[in-house]
């Protein structure tokens, strides 16, 4: 689904001034692409990126999707989600959000649950090494899913 204009405009702002701020050339293609994963919460795969750009861009190659994902991860704009199929998938969301993935059919939808954000990493882990980030997600089967499989029993 697309966001409304003023989320997708915070987001362009917000890599505009990532690219400045980190030296980063902002060509029209890594602008497209941004702007490509900013205007969903789908959390599309660099493939679905690529076509759909390729509408507005018909030069940029695949590659060109997958370095520049690359790059908007390693400067945080973006991140790099893995659901059950073999494509990783991207969020521009980068507010403090966790994701429910739908194990039929690879489907993801954010939601917020204050209380897993108070999550603590125990000092174990901490004792293995540096903590740079920590993913929560919640595994199930969609209500769309469930309905076309009512007859089965869906988590097993």
């Amino acid at each position: 689904m697309r966001l409304d204009h003023k989320e997708i405009e915070s987001r362009m702002h917000a890599f505009i001034e990532t690219c400045r701020s980190s030296g980063i050339k902002i060509t029209p293609q890594r602008t497209e692409i941004f702007r490509e994963a900013a205007s969903t919460d789908e959390h599309p795969d660099a493939e679905t990126i690529h076509r759909r750009i390729l509408k507005r861009m018909p030069h940029v190659s695949l590659d060109t999707v997958y370095r520049t994902l690359h790059r908007l991860e390693k400067e945080g704009l973006i991140q790099r989600l893995h659901g059950y199929s073999e494509r990783a998938r991207f969020d521009a969301n980068t507010e403090r959000h966790l994701h429910f993935v739908c194990t039929k059919c690879d489907r993801i939808k954010d939601f917020d649950c204050k209380e897993l954000h108070r999550f603590q990493v125990p000092d174990e882990v901490l004792s293995w090494g540096e903590v740079c980030s920590c993913h929560l997600e919640v595994r199930g089967v969609c209500s769309e899913c469930l309905g076309r499989d009512a007859p089965k029993r869906a988590c097993g």
